[in-house]
């Protein structure tokens, strides 16, 4: 049985950054361990590292990941960003959750 991806919405420059990515990360890791297959948007923090690009590069990718998701989990915390991913998945009609629980909860009443 294929594993849903879930598409983690999460702030990113508002407050510490290395914050905002290590509780990313911890959400990816709890994901993993409940049967999910996470994608996280803030692994691009890494990749902008090495090789750095506007803003909008990585707002534009990330928004075409979107599609490729089953639901995106909105993480707590101001971002103008994940709210706007959360609007883009709203609007092409991918589930939008707003927290684990309520994600195991989803999953549980969808069809696999």
């Amino acid at each position: 049985m294929r594993k849903k991806v879930v598409y983690i919405a999460s702030p990113y420059s508002v407050g510490d950054v290395a914050i905002n990515v290590r509780n990313t990360i911890l959400m990816a890791d709890k994901l993993v361990e409940a049967g999910f297959l996470p994608f996280w948007p803030l692994s691009s923090h890494f990749w902008h590292l090495v090789s750095p690009h506007p803003y909008e590069y990585w707002t534009e990718m990330d928004l075409e990941w979107i599609y490729h998701c089953d639901c995106v989990l909105r993480l707590p915390g101001e971002s103008s960003g994940a709210d706007a991913e959360v609007k883009f998945a709203a609007a092409i009609g991918i589930p939008v959750l707003f927290s684990f629980d309520e994600l195991l909860l989803h999953d549980l009443l969808s069809v696999r």
